[in-house]
């Protein structure tokens, strides 16, 4: 069973994405802030993380960089999620390291697109 990360500091999108994810078959992990999901990420080895990119203290796109510095965590795909939808705002999640990029509001039937997408999950 895959394993995913999802960050966000508003409880909600973190319920819908747990909700979204567990129903297509994937064991969702949650964590409400940048730092946590660092120490998510270290002790649970996900196969897969998302993260808000406005958050308080750490925000998303810091520790999209600080996974792909890391030798032992460069190679899971981080998607992001964010209510900026401009292009300069792309291109700096890609910039950061992030493999696509999720736009809020988001439907359900998208996020899970772009997960099997990442990871390569045929439906």
């Amino acid at each position: 069973m895959r394993k995913i990360l999802v960050c966000d500091d508003d409880a909600n999108i973190r319920n819908i994405m747990e909700f979204s994810l567990e129903a297509e078959g994937f064991l969702v992990l949650a964590a409400a802030d940048g730092q946590q999901a660092l120490q998510m990420v270290a002790s649970e080895h996900p196969d897969l993380v998302i993260l808000d990119v406005m958050m308080p203290g750490s925000d998303g796109l810091t520790v999209c960089q600080q996974l792909k510095r890391g030798s032992a965590t460069r190679h899971i795909p981080v998607l992001l999620l964010t209510a900026k939808s401009g292009k300069g705002d792309r291109e700096a999640g890609l910039a950061a390291g992030a493999d696509d990029y999720i736009t809020k509001p988001f439907s359900p039937h998208k996020l899970v697109e772009k997960v099997h997408g990442v990871l390569g999950v045929k439906r």
